[in-house]
């Protein structure tokens, strides 16, 4: 799989949803772009040495692997400054869409990354067990505890008829 030319049109295949999961992951997408772009870059130069025929679930473990190692780091983040950049919807337009992102954001990085991989990837428990490098029940533990913070959380709290939050 040394193939350049398979590299570049795997690129341009799944960027969109790499940058999706990064996103959901960073809940930035400054960051989401950084950490793609650094996954990808891993994975070049881990290229050659592939033999899958399929190389996503080695990308996808680069990319939860990077995201929390980044968490883990203490490093000093880019300065806000006087003037906002625009704004895009990123995932779903919808308020409830928007709330449900929110509260994922809240979570823990380990926690969101079994939530995303779990749920957003449609992955099964041994399979995001493999990707994040740790046992089933560890995924189950960290899924059920981020269930629980999720209903709790405020911004998942129902309207009333007024708009207010109840």
């Amino acid at each position: 799989m040394a193939d350049p030319e398979l590299f570049d049109a795997f690129v341009v295949a799944r960027s969109p949803s790499l940058l999706r999961t990064a996103y959901l992951l960073t809940h930035d997408r400054g960051l989401a772009e950084d950490l793609v772009q650094t996954t990808l870059t891993k994975t070049w130069f881990a290229w050659g040495r592939l033999n899958d025929d399929d190389p996503v679930r080695y990308v996808r473990r680069v990319l939860v692997a990077t995201s929390v190692s980044w968490h883990r780091r203490l490093w000093v983040r880019e300065r806000p400054t006087a003037e906002l950049p625009e704004q895009t919807a990123e995932v779903g337009d919808s308020p409830e869409a928007h709330d449900l992102w929110v509260a994922i954001g809240h979570l823990p990085p380990r926690q969101r990354a079994v939530v995303v991989l779990r749920y957003y990837e449609d992955l099964s428990e041994a399979e995001t067990a493999q990707l994040l490098g740790c046992s089933v029940g560890t995924v189950k533990s960290q899924c059920s505890k981020a269930m629980s913070k999720l209903r709790v959380d405020a911004a998942l709290v129902p309207l009333v008829d007024d708009g207010s939050r109840s």
